[in-house]
């Protein structure tokens, strides 16, 4: 593949999920690779997720996992995820001696509860395939060399290589490194970029009664993004966390990066409380406990603490201390509707700072998916968090990254055979 002129067969850019598992496949194919990382240590993201402990992969199947990417993404990554899958990524742990153990909500974490111990695994694996890897090196420019190839400038050198592999990430969780830096070379080098926002964010919303339940958490919540006309655009089924500026948790993080705006520039959440009991069934146990003279407290579930049973009917118009079997018909199904289809305008989120994933990037079409080779330069490819890709929390986005490295490492190192 390489001629004398090069440096590198292949330098890959940034050295997280992504830039990790790309380096050690071309290297293990015997290629000349050059890693480099702009910040002092390599795989900051791998060291911060899951709280320290790294939710590295999804229990789920590789066609159910990819669903949650969308019907583009899900497409994109299918090739990927049956090359470098949720079982090959927890065997080749082991293999370096890090077990992994099934959670709840479909998550994977090491046995020890340490991200260390998943990222020394990673190391270990590059340093055996002869990666040459090079910190506190931030990358300047990329250039395409007539006749192939690329120049790259680096605060500290110029490089020239036969294949480049771009896996700096997006712009999620800056304190790591990942600024957004590759979207302006990739735009220079001829690619559109989608507008990336945050995801896997928490949400601002303006309600003053959502405001004075901070801290209450409740486990079982459907999440659903709309549309302005009030239907669902992405839904998920997961805990909720009542933040001081709005909500957090699984459920809210994993829609806040497809809440588009509608016409009127409003993004809207619609929210079931009670999602193992329809609205139908709901208002007949409301109506037989008025019958009972039950109070109004009572017709709420058990599990909710009081503050939010209080909140819940308020926002229905409903005064704590009426009695069930005073309610009008009006107010019970108003009681109902908050329960089963209350309805927020999200007014913003937390921003990149508090966002754990990019949403948009390099656009899918411009890249092919069983190499990760750039449809529009050939010799670039591109993996990771950078491309237009990015599923709920779970693991999710770190095995789109593991499977997108992996294909771009392999392809890159056998380009030009």
């Amino acid at each position: 593949m390489a001629v004398a002129r090069f440096d590198h067969d292949l330098v890959v850019l940034g050295a997280g999920a992504a830039g990790l598992f790309a380096a050690t496949e071309a290297a293990g194919l015997g290629r000349r690779v050059l890693l480099i990382e702009k910040m002092k240590k390599p795989g900051i993201k791998i060291l911060a997720s899951g709280g320290s402990r790294c939710n590295v992969t999804s229990t789920l199947p590789i066609r159910e996992l990819g669903r949650w990417f969308g019907r583009q993404g899900e497409r994109f990554l299918r090739y990927a995820l049956h090359e470098c899958g949720p079982d090959q990524v927890r065997e080749l742990l082991a293999d370096e001696g890090v077990a992994t153990a099934e959670h709840p909500l479909e998550k994977v974490f090491p046995v020890s509860g340490r991200a260390g111990d998943v990222l020394r695994a990673f190391l270990h694996r590059l340093d055996r395939a002869g990666v040459e890897l090079a910190v506190d090196e931030g990358i300047l420019a990329i250039e395409a060399l007539e006749g192939g190839g690329f120049r790259i400038r680096s605060t500290r050198r110029q490089i020239e290589a036969a294949r480049v592999v771009v896996t700096v990430g997006g712009r999620s969780y800056p304190k790591a490194g990942t600024t957004g830096d590759g979207y302006a070379w990739l735009e220079r080098l001829g690619h559109r970029i989608v507008s990336p926002r945050p995801a896997l964010v928490p949400l601002v919303i303006e309600e003053a009664w959502l405001r004075s339940l901070t801290g209450i958490a409740v486990e079982d919540v459907v999440v659903e993004a709309v549309d302005d006309r009030g239907r669902p655009t992405f839904t998920r089924r997961r805990p909720l966390l009542f933040t001081h500026r709005g909500l957090s948790g699984p459920g809210p993080m994993d829609v806040s990066g497809r809440l588009l705006p509608g016409p009127d520039g409003r993004r809207r959440l619609r929210l079931d409380w009670l999602p193992e009991i329809d609205a139908t069934e709901l208002d007949a146990r409301f109506k037989a406990a008025a019958a009972r003279r039950q109070p109004i407290q009572q017709l709420l579930p058990a599990s909710f603490p009081r503050r939010l049973a209080a909140a819940f009917l308020s926002a229905a118009g409903i005064p704590a201390e009426r009695s069930s079997s005073e309610l009008r018909r009006e107010e019970r199904q108003n009681l109902v509707t908050a329960l089963k289809r209350m309805l927020l305008v999200v007014t913003a989120d937390e921003g990149w700072d508090k966002a754990e994933v990019t949403a948009g990037g390099v656009d899918l079409d411009e890249i092919d998916p069983t190499t990760m080779e750039s449809r529009r330069l050939p010799g670039l490819f591109v993996a990771g968090e950078l491309l237009d890709l990015d599923g709920p929390i779970g693991g999710f986005n770190f095995q789109a990254a593991f499977a997108t490295g992996t294909v771009a490492g392999r392809a890159a190192a056998r380009s030009g055979d």
